[in-house]
């Protein structure tokens, strides 16, 4: 029996459920459902929003196991009046596929409908949704780019860079910038992770959280945020040297004024201070983080 023939012979179910996509991205209770994805299982301090693990909010802001074909890739923190992420985090290991895959943009129907279905589905093409941004939004809107805040090139397989690809994970980035020293910067970050990110299992791992800072009156179409600034910050472990090693990087979200700028890498306690007047360590709080140093202790060219 030639394989067109077993094809015609399946029902239509399981001709449906073969071909289906099965990417999930449950909306949860708490932070600590996905802390998997944190330094030490512990959840970010965002004052104002996120206090010990707890949401202050929990009508706005809505924590998302971001999670494809059954498995959890990444969570993110989602602000529903603003219709972007707060922050994406994620447990960074060694990229074993660097195929960029198709650019298919989810939603999270649960943003929407607490009784809908866990799976993220593609959402309908001009649709405004209520609770988060939709294909619409961002059509057509010269100046600016779909800006990940987890980027698939960070990834480790294939399946792990289409779960990023959802608007949950999306902030408008002026596209000079997202694809100017934005885009540097990540690539620098990822080279000095898996030369410098490597644990006692002499296994690549580091942790990193990516957030966007909120404007104050800018929206894309009059729905969607157009943030002020992005952040990012990672921590890691390396055995080799038995040290702690983290950095930061801050970037405003406008255009890049020469294709050669390049953003300052800065050390934990910095970002601290631009998010915040407070001087708490609440992104890696309660772990070996370096709060006063960054890698260019072990790797100047960063």
């Amino acid at each position: 029996m030639t394989s067109q023939q077993v094809w015609s012979f399946l029902p239509v179910a399981a001709l449906l459920l073969l071909l289906s996509v099965h990417t999930l991205a449950e909306v949860v209770k708490s932070m600590s459902d996905c802390s998997q994805f944190f330094l030490d299982q512990t959840p970010p301090h965002i004052p104002g929003i996120l206090k010990d693990g707890k949401i202050l909010d929990q009508e706005r802001y809505k924590p998302i196991c971001q999670t494809h074909e059954n498995q959890r890739r990444f969570v993110t923190l989602y602000d529903t009046k603003n219709k972007i992420p707060v922050f994406s985090a994620f447990r960074f290991v060694k990229v074993v596929d660097t195929k960029k895959p198709e650019n298919w943009w989810s939603i999270e129907p649960q943003l929407e409908d607490k009784t809908a279905d866990k799976n993220m589905q593609q959402g309908e093409k001009d649709k405004k949704y209520d609770h988060q941004a939709g294909d619409v939004d961002y059509r057509d809107n010269k100046g600016f780019d779909r800006g990940h805040l987890f980027p698939s090139s960070y990834a480790s397989t294939l399946d792990d860079k289409i779960s990023t690809f959802t608007l949950t994970n999306i902030v408008p980035q002026v596209t000079s910038f997202n694809q100017g020293s934005w885009y540097k910067m990540e690539q620098c970050v990822k080279r000095i992770m898996e030369k410098h990110c490597i644990n006692s299992h002499g296994d690549t791992e580091g942790f990193v959280v990516t957030g966007a800072q909120p404007s104050s009156g800018s929206f894309l179409k009059n729905r969607v945020n157009i943030p002020s600034a992005l952040w990012s910050a990672f921590c890691c472990y390396n055995a080799k040297k038995k040290a702690w090693i983290a950095s930061a990087h801050w970037g405003d979200n406008v255009k890049d004024k020469s294709e050669d700028k390049i953003l300052d890498t800065i050390t934990l306690k910095a970002l601290y201070q631009k998010l915040s007047m407070s001087k708490s360590d609440f992104l890696f709080s309660g772990t070996n983080c370096p709060l006063q140093t960054t890698v260019t202790k072990f790797d100047p060219k960063m």
